[in-house]
């Protein structure tokens, strides 16, 4: 059985000792196995890391820059290959994989414009003779963890402006779907990119753990759930690593009386559903404000849920695929028995989906609950499933009390016609990331992606702007030439320039 193996100076290491089992989730099979790094696998790419730094640090960002137009259009070469291994190893759809991929790319697009985004500010003559400017440095050997259900995309968050910005990277992805990112990162190698300069370690929380501890490591990047994000935010701040830490939402679509209800319905199926749920900018609550919107929408969407086409990920013409493990979908399963024995009202039940040929599959249907309140486990958590809750409140205001109370502020958004509400709803809501009659409200790659409350650790926002001020440090200097045939005498009073 093959072993996807470690990244390292760019080259393929096996590594020694544990393995991990990956899946096929459409058959419930074992396909192959990951390697599982040691501190000394782990230790070798830092060490690697350090001895590129000094000179991919002084390489000009133009240089940068090219390595990244070339790393693009390898992307593009190549993208049914990657969106096949993704929808073998996640599960998600062909079409879902190969969207993640486009998404990932718009970032490589950024990066490209290394130069732009390095300049720094200059100031003549801020003093007598003095000059002023501000330098933007890189940190140094860089770390980034991602998550299972982008395997593509999330890592390209991460490492193309990291690298772009003069660092040295290494990426832990996540163990369960691990062929995509490998296969992506060895393209970026055959881009042009300097052995050392990015690898890839696979692993487990020993590796995590590695990374935080090490002294060598100067950031970290993570996205993930809550728990974890909070531990190695606490982990690595307390090391004085800078960190930044996404984690768990739970994001709520709000419906007025006035809303469009079919293109609702339209945005709700996808963004409830897509993705068999595990995505972090899921919808999975509904606010109906009224009895009669929240009735018609019930009249609407129940059929769609019905209907959606669910069956192996790497089919074509689906809706959903499968979840990624038998884990995540016993999870799901039983946040859906909490939710009838809480008293919600369950109008469709996914429980029971069976696929004729992918039978033992890690299969559950689109499930639609109503009349379901915030003292519930499926309104409160998160269930990173195919579960659409729907909330009914009397008023705009009682719906954003309710997100505003949430301990998760990560995406939300609201259906209306009404100038007013929604730009009452921008102003006041309690979230990260808003859409108006935009159910995922996912930011370009040249603004910044991140939540609020819990579900963001740092001050510091993924991508975009704020991702290259992550993996930048601003050194302000000021310098001054004077003659050398004028001296002066000492000045002890503090220098200013009225």
């Amino acid at each position: 059985m093959s072993i996807v193996p470690h990244l390292i100076n760019g080259e393929r290491v096996q590594g020694t000792g544990r393995s991990a089992d990956v899946y096929n989730p459409s058959t419930g099979e074992v396909t192959g196995q990951v390697a599982l790094a040691d501190d000394a696998t782990l230790q070798q790419a830092i060490e690697v890391a350090r001895a590129a730094f000094p000179g991919w640090r002084n390489t000009p960002p133009a240089k940068r820059a090219q390595v990244m137009y070339r790393f693009k259009q390898l992307l593009e070469q190549h993208e049914a290959t990657i969106a096949r291994l993704i929808s073998e190893e996640h599960g998600k759809t062909l079409e879902d994989a190969a969207g993640e991929l486009k998404r990932g790319i718009e970032n490589v697009e950024f990066a490209c414009a290394a130069p732009q985004l390095l300049k720094g500010d200059y100031s003549r003559n801020v003093g007598p003779g003095i000059d002023a400017w501000s330098d933007l440095q890189p940190v140094g050997v860089v770390a980034g963890i991602t998550p299972f259900n982008f395997p593509a995309m999330v890592p390209l968050w991460m490492y193309p402006l990291a690298i772009v910005c003069g660092n040295c990277f290494i990426l832990k992805p996540s163990e369960r779907d691990p062929s995509s990112t490998l296969y992506i990162a060895e393209l970026l190698i055959e881009a042009g990119l300097p052995k050392g300069v990015m690898s890839v370690v696979h692993g487990d929380k020993e590796v995590v753990d590695g990374l935080i501890e090490s002294p060598h490591v100067k950031a970290l990047s993570f996205v993930g759930s809550t728990p974890i994000a909070e531990y190695i935010y606490s982990e690595g701040t307390k090391r004085g690593k800078r960190v930044q830490a996404l984690g768990g939402a739970k994001n709520h679509a709000v419906l007025m009386p006035d809303a469009d209800l079919d293109n609702a319905v339209g945005a709700l199926m996808g963004a409830a559903y897509g993705s068999c749920g595990e995505r972090c900018m899921a919808l999975s609550v509904a606010v109906c404000v009224g009895e009669r919107i929240a009735d018609a929408l019930v009249e609407k969407i129940v059929p769609q849920v019905r209907a959606l086409k669910i069956g192996a990920g790497t089919s074509t013409g689906l809706d959903m695929g499968p979840l990624v493990t038998g884990a995540a979908r016993d999870k799901v399963k039983g946040y859906i028995d909490a939710g009838i024995a809480q008293g919600a009202s369950l109008l469709v039940d996914g429980r029971d989906l069976v696929v004729a040929g992918n039978e033992n599959g890690f299969f559950v249907g689109g499930t639609l609950f109503d009349r379901v309140t915030p003292q519930m486990s499926i309104y409160t958590d998160e269930i990173f499933g195919p579960v659409l809750c729907i909330v009914r409140v009397g008023s705009l205001e009682e719906a954003m009390q309710l997100i505003n109370d949430h301990e998760y502020g990560n995406g939300t958004c609201i259906f209306t016609r009404d100038g007013e509400a929604a730009r009452l709803f921008c102003d006041e809501i309690e979230v990260g990331m808003v859409g108006v009659n935009v159910p995922l409200p996912v930011p370009v790659s040249y603004h910044s992606f991140g939540g609020w409350k819990r579900s963001l650790f740092g001050d510091l926002h993924a991508y975009g702007p704020d991702g290259v001020r992550f993996y930048t440090r601003k050194k302000a200097i000021t310098q001054r030439w004077p003659r050398r045939a004028n001296h002066e005498a000492a000045q002890f009073a503090f220098p200013s320039n009225s």
